[in-house]
């Protein structure tokens, strides 16, 4: 007897990368109400934050004000204290977040780095979503990629897998090699005539990038230019639309 093929539910989910720079914006205004602008402009689903403070003895953190704002579940991961807070990469989430794993990508005497992972809960299946801000030296980033690609193909996980963030190359080089071989890799000029995200106000380089394994498709991709987007911070959000096959 023929079994019947097993259905598929496909999700729809828009989400952004954004390297904040403390909410600091080309102004040297910290302004969380100019990021939150921004971000409900965009209306994701889910954001990975990097660059962001959590709280401290005297502030509730630009993580809890943004995801206020914002009305979205938060989780942060940080990797150092900056002037008495916790300094670092975070994500924002409509959706239930179901687990949370931090992983230490920090190189010899290099600036502290992570990798965020974050299982958002879609209800019949899970993504495991990869915060990650890479550092800014060449063999630096070689092994955090090396590093970041055993964690997103770890066996132990199951569910689809998205890596995004501020991976701090903008040509091909040692990192993009590595992730390349290994993962899918979003290609913004299939989507838009400018896929450069920083500075904000005068974009050169594309630092921001979208890696994946499983089945997501990318939809869309957007990166707003407006006034207030010109200016929160130093980068410029990468929004993505998926669709993910459970």
């Amino acid at each position: 007897m023929t079994q019947p093929a097993p259905s598929h539910r496909t999700h729809r989910l828009r989400v952004v990368t954004y390297n904040v720079h403390r909410c600091q914006g080309l102004d040297r205004r910290t302004r969380p109400d100019r990021i939150a602008a921004v971000l409900a402009a965009l209306d994701a689903d889910v954001i990975a934050l990097q660059e962001v403070l959590g709280p401290s003895g005297s502030s509730a953190g630009q993580v809890a004000e943004l995801g206020a704002a914002l009305g979205m579940g938060h989780v942060m991961a940080p990797t150092r204290t900056y002037r008495g807070a916790p300094f670092g990469n975070a994500v924002l989430s409509r959706l239930p977040i179901r687990g949370h794993a931090q992983h230490d990508l920090s190189w010899q005497h290099r600036e502290p780095r992570t990798a965020q992972r974050v299982d958002v809960d879609l209800g019949d299946g899970v993504l495991h979503l990869f915060n990650v801000h890479l550092g800014t030296a060449l063999m630096e980033r070689r092994v955090q990629a090396q590093a970041l690609v055993a964690h997103v193909l770890d066996p132990s996980l199951d569910g689809a897998r998205l890596v995004l963030g501020d991976f701090n190359e903008w040509a091909r080089g040692l990192a993009t090699d590595t992730l390349g071989a290994h993962l899918h890799s979003l290609d913004l000029s299939a989507h838009l005539p400018g896929r450069r995200t920083y500075p904000a106000v005068l974009p050169v380089l594309h630092l921001d990038h979208l890696y994946y394994e499983g089945r997501i498709s990318i939809d869309g991709v957007t990166i707003p230019r407006g006034r207030t987007a010109l200016i929160a911070s130093d980068h410029l959000p990468l929004a993505a639309d998926l669709r993910i096959l459970i």
